[in-house]
């Protein structure tokens, strides 16, 4: 199997059950996410959201269309003020244990994992957006941290 970047987009952010969501998009398919695969992601995430502790309440998501069957929403929010508290849903996998092929029909998986090749290059991004408006200034600044988002071109271009 030759290995092959996928397209990255960045939906403006959203905000779910009172957390600033930032959004980014993984799949192969030039013409984007399916709407019904979208909102059926977006459905399952408030069950993904960590309960408030004081942090600023942002999250960034990565909801990534497999090119089989599958599809993946992984939510990392901040809390604790400077830790990534993840968690994850996926839909139409059956190595993940979901009970069918449907891509739209969500279920939580208790793995530890915390991302594939595809879904990681976010991570660095946003940990650095993080210090770099959140803890390195002396008043924080959501709002940044939030405009503050990888560009879109491939998973891979971030040069």
């Amino acid at each position: 199997m030759a290995f092959t970047e996928k397209l990255l987009t960045v939906p403006p952010p959203m905000t779910v059950a009172g957390r600033r969501i930032k959004r980014y998009h993984v799949t192969a398919d030039p013409a984007g996410i399916a709407p019904d695969v979208e909102k059926a992601a977006y459905d399952i995430l408030p069950d993904l959201l960590p309960e408030p502790d004081g942090t600023a309440p942002a999250t960034f998501v990565v909801l990534h269309r497999g090119a089989d069957t599958g599809a993946y929403l992984n939510a990392y929010s901040w809390v604790w003020d400077n830790v990534l508290h993840f968690r994850g849903a996926c839909a139409g996998q059956p190595a993940l244990r979901c009970p069918d092929l449907d891509p739209t029909h969500f279920i939580k998986p208790d793995l530890p994992w915390i991302g594939c090749v595809w879904e990681l290059p976010p991570i660095l991004h946003e940990r650095d957006a993080w210090v770099r408006h959140m803890l390195a200034p002396e008043v924080p600044d959501l709002d940044a941290y939030l405009a503050d988002s990888l560009t879109e071109g491939t998973t891979g271009d971030r040069s």
